[in-house]
């Protein structure tokens, strides 16, 4: 069986466009003292933290051109947030992204929240063997025919 055969994109152009929103969550796990140096902005490569907001805007915006099959979007914001969890020695990302459309903006923000934590982890390897990306997830999406939905 060949799988090319069996792909093609969803049309939507029956869809009624609706107010959309994603909300994605994933974290980069790091030995203490690479969380201090990413904290005190003591890293080679820079403000880490800043080059992951930006690479993950950047990410949701292209992310039709990195998933195949994924719908063109018109993005009206992203918000990449970053928390400290000193607990597990971690950064927490969260990307929200909304707009109008046809269809969700689920793959947006679990793209900026992928190529978020890869920038983090880019940016620390040098110093750090350890680090982990993991648990990418949506955590919401609203709009559409199921309206919210919120998963954690």
């Amino acid at each position: 069986m060949s799988l090319s055969s069996d792909i093609r994109m969803v049309d939507v152009g029956e869809k009624p466009v609706t107010k959309r929103q994603a909300v994605a969550k994933g974290r980069v796990l790091m030995q203490t003292k690479t969380l201090d140096l990413l904290k005190n902005g003591k890293l080679p490569k820079g403000d880490v933290l800043a080059a992951a907001r930006v690479a993950g805007i950047m990410a949701a915006k292209e992310t039709y051109r990195l998933i195949p099959l994924c719908h063109p979007l018109l993005i009206e914001d992203v918000i990449i947030g970053f928390s400290i969890d000193e607990k597990t020695s971690a950064v927490e990302i969260t990307a929200t992204v909304k707009g109008s459309g046809k269809t969700g903006f689920e793959m947006e923000a679990l793209t900026a929240v992928a190529i978020s934590g890869l920038t983090i982890y880019d940016m620390c390897k040098a110093l750090d063997v350890t680090l982990r990306l993991e648990n990418i997830r949506l955590v919401k999406k609203s709009g559409g025919k199921s309206g919210t939905v919120t998963v954690e």
